[in-house]
């Protein structure tokens, strides 16, 4: 009876997610400073983040912040700043040594929380993300299906997501993947940098529609 409802929902989180973004730019970041490690775990911490999208949204909360420009501009400037600090981070990460350079790609430790924490924070923030689940929560699911079933859909949401970034995180964390980046060096990590301070300051000039 919700197949059709359940794959329109699916079909628009696949596109949603596939789509380059803050998360995006976390995992594959932390995947190949870090290795596959710190990547499954900020892959982790993103999707757990779903479920903080969707209790609010089926909880009505995302209501009220989408209805209020203090809340939403509150959300949207710290989950700003927060991606404008560890771009900086990254920006002013300096020229490997010439031992490090002819290493392929050495693991820096990351711990699991860190890693997670990053995931979390940077989904959890994302104010984007508040207007995506609240209109597909609003808009694309009916009002009328069962708390149980709206329920089981977030679930999906969330493990859907930790699975692709997974994915993402076995990619970019693959020896050869990681030796590429490391042969472009301290480059790498400026670049990402000054694409977490771009998404950064593009969330600061989000508008509520």
């Amino acid at each position: 009876m919700y197949w059709t409802e359940f794959l329109t929902v699916a079909l628009i989180h696949l596109l949603a997610v596939a789509s380059p973004g803050p998360d995006f730019a976390v995992v594959v970041r932390e995947s190949v400073t870090h290795g596959r490690r710190a990547g499954t775990w900020t892959a982790f911490g993103v999707g757990t983040a779903i479920f903080l999208h969707v209790g609010y949204s089926l909880l009505g909360i995302g209501l009220i912040v989408s209805q209020s420009i203090v809340l939403f501009n509150a959300l949207k400037w710290l989950a700003a700043a927060y991606l404008v600090y560890i771009g900086i981070k990254a920006l002013r990460s300096g020229p490997a040594t010439p031992a490090a350079e002819d290493a392929a790609a050495p693991v820096v430790e990351r711990t699991p929380r860190g890693a997670f924490v990053a995931g979390f924070m940077t989904n959890g923030l994302n104010p984007k993300a508040t207007l995506f689940f609240l209109s597909l929560f609003t808009v694309v699911i009916n009002p009328h299906t069962p708390l149980a079933i709206q329920a089981g859909y977030g679930v999906y949401l969330a493990v859907a997501t930790g699975l692709w970034f997974c994915l993402v995180a076995m990619l970019f964390s693959q020896q050869r993947v990681r030796a590429g980046f490391a042969r472009m060096g301290h480059w790498f990590d400026r670049t990402m940098g000054a694409v977490l301070v771009a998404l950064g300051i593009k969330i600061a000039f989000t508008e509520m529609h």
